[in-house]
């Protein structure tokens, strides 16, 4: 059983630049290598960029060429396009002849001939191999014809790998064009204060043209990093991976405003289309609407009429409340205790001055949430409220995608997860380019059912959609590090933190702990106590404690646990986080009741229980298997 593999592109970089190319090789050997033995696979030799790989048996084969595509894929995510790796795999069943260690015959050159008709990212398999692991493998293979083949006589019937994530593959792979950012709009009025519609056009701009389902837009955090930016629309559209880039300006005259604004090709710096809007200032969410028309006609992309109508629809007759919305999201962004009260507090203002802005609404369940479930901070009215607003702006808005999206992740909360996914659903179905949606969706697969594969699909969506997300490139690292890759994990934690975060800070420590650069660690713990100590009690305890258990020392969080067992009410630290010091300890039954604390407090960190690494010692306790089944 022959492997066969490929980097795609690779003489044509070569000759762009050589050094990179070697870095790359380089890479891939290291990254294929550990998966060849893992699979039984002996490597018979390497050929510059192109390994030849022999295995007993075609069920070991195709495990190892779909593991090796996966860990690819896993390895691009966190890495600029110039530094990805892509290959093409061939698998062929036949015999060969052995030399002095090496093959050849008929199985070699099939096996070679065929990865060229694979996809970049793809596998390509012979009806031979096909016969062999039909109804054995899990990941379907879809026949791709007959096809002719250099020096062998007859047409072979080939079948390729059908990827779990092909599907969102897909939905990227579009023209282009149909990838777009929308840069903050210039404030050109005489009054700075006045910045905040423009940054409102923006945002709004964003928001219609992501309900476009043949577009998918760059979300409003990432943009907002070149707000004043002097760099050149290429640079930016290379920076954020886009075809297209709409800019514009904002002047405020009293009552009366003028908006300008051009869609611009990012590879060529060719116009595509431009217009101006002098108008009352009521009708600036009229605008915008037709902005978002524009561009979509502009691009070729036909809106269907249901998308249309929630493009038109005004979110709030009050621009006073859109304004104070959008400085809600911002500080909501930043996840701190004392930023998320202060976005709370727009919020209210926000559906005070129009009680049916229901976006206004879903931003105070949302602060609730986060409040909750990341902080600890009034466990059961932070809920409630959350709950009641989410209904509220449903109740205003049935369509509201962000309200189905937090509606998704309060039931995760009452751990209703079959009515939980069916909201993330429905927030993702609404709104394709709401980036928080699919980040949600990523996480509920990973921490309800372990579907590592389609949660990665989803947490790669929102980070395309929102690259310079600290929250989203933070939960990219929660995933490595819950398949307990804790090496991967680093670089996503990194981006988070230099995002600016305090808790990235503390993920990135942990995961130094795991992997023993203690030093490192201990740095991170450092700047993490220095950002949060004046406002998050016990953050300098907490992470002595954590230190000591990824150290290893016993001792050390022995005589610091019954301090926080008893200060427990004071502190953000979570019952299941407890629970994991003292399975660490080795006091099991004090484990078990903090777990059955976290239980019923429906803490959402209790659904790390599978993955966590201090409860492998219990994972055949009846205890155990009883919460996991009420789970």
């Amino acid at each position: 059983m022959i492997m066969f593999t490929d980097m795609v592109g690779y003489t044509a970089l070569g000759q762009r630049n050589e050094s990179l190319s070697l870095a790359l090789v380089e890479e891939q050997r290291k990254l294929i290598r550990p998966i060849l033995s893992r699979h039984n696979g002996r490597e018979v030799k390497t050929m510059g960029d192109a390994f030849l790989v022999e295995f007993l048996n075609a069920l070991d084969a195709v495990r190892c060429a779909y593991d090796v595509q996966r860990a690819t894929r896993e390895f691009n995510i966190a890495l600029p396009a110039e530094k990805r790796i892509h290959l093409r795999v061939g698998l062929h069943l036949g015999d060969v002849t052995e030399s002095q260690g090496d093959i050849s015959g008929d199985a070699v050159n099939v096996a070679s001939r065929i990865e060229p008709l694979a996809e970049d990212g793809g596998v390509c398999v012979t009806r031979q191999v096909y016969d062999n692991v039909h109804g054995k493998f899990e990941v379907p293979l879809m026949s791709i014809g007959a096809k002719s083949l250099k020096n062998v006589s007859e047409p072979m019937d080939l079948y390729r790998m059908k990827m779990p994530w092909e599907q969102a593959t897909r939905d990227q792979s579009l023209l282009p064009g149909t990838r777009l950012a929308v840069l903050p709009f210039a404030n050109f009025s005489s009054d700075p204060n006045d910045a905040y519609f423009a940054d409102g056009i923006t945002d709004e701009i964003i928001s219609a043209v992501s309900r476009i389902g043949g577009l998918s837009v760059i979300s409003r955090t990432s943009v907002m990093e070149y707000k004043g930016t002097t760099k050149k629309v290429k640079e930016i559209g290379k920076e954020l991976e886009v075809g297209s880039i709409l800019e514009g300006s904002f002047r405020k005259a009293g009552n009366r405003i003028r908006v300008t604004t051009q869609l611009i090709d990012a590879t060529s710096d060719k116009h595509l289309w431009e217009g101006s809007y002098d108008r009352e200032l009521q009708d600036v969410f009229a605008v915008q609407s037709d902005i978002a028309k524009q561009v979509a006609e502009a691009l070729r992309v036909t809106i269907p009429s249901s998308q249309l109508d929630r493009i038109e629809r005004i979110p709030t007759e009050s621009t006073t409340a859109y304004t104070l919305y959008l400085k809600g999201r911002y500080l909501w962004n930043r996840r701190t205790p004392n930023e998320l009260g202060q976005a709370r507090e727009f919020f209210e203002q926000a559906v005070r001055e129009d009680p049916h802005f229901a976006l206004g609404y879903v931003g105070i369940a949302d602060c609730c949430l986060i409040l909750r479930n990341n902080w600890g901070v009034d466990l059961d009215a932070n809920f409630e409220k959350s709950r009641a607003m989410v209904e509220k702006a449903l109740e205003l808005d049935p369509g509201l995608a962000e309200a189905h999206a937090t509606k998704g992740l309060l039931l995760e909360q009452q751990y209703d997860f079959p009515h939980a996914e069916e909201e993330l659903k429905k927030a993702i179905e609404l709104k394709p380019s709401y980036a928080t949606a699919h980040q949600w969706y990523s996480n509920l697969l990973r921490e309800r059912w372990l579907k590592w594969d389609e949660a990665l699909v989803h947490m790669a969506k929102a980070l395309d959609l929102d690259p310079l997300s600290p929250i989203i490139n933070y939960g990219l690292g929660e995933l490595y590090s819950a398949r307990r890759d804790y090496n991967k994990a680093i670089e996503p934690y990194r981006r988070a933190a230099e995002l600016g975060p305090a808790y990235a800070h503390w993920a990135l420590a942990i995961a130094y702990g795991r992997v023993k650069m203690f030093e490192d660690m201990r740095r991170e713990f450092a700047i993490q106590i220095k950002l949060l100590s004046d406002t998050v009690p016990f953050t300098s305890m907490y992470d002595d404690m954590m230190a000591a258990l990824l150290e290893g020392d016993k001792r050390t969080v022995g005589r610091l646990l019954p301090e926080l067992e008893m200060r427990f009410q004071e502190t953000s630290v979570k019952a299941f986080e407890i629970a994991e010091f003292c399975f660490f300890l080795g006091e099991n039954d004090k484990g078990f009741d903090w777990l059955e604390r976290s239980y019923s407090m429906r803490e959402v960190h209790l659904l790390e229980m599978r993955t966590s690494e201090e409860l492998d010692g219990v994972r055949d306790d009846p205890r155990y298997l009883d919460l996991l089944k009420r789970l």
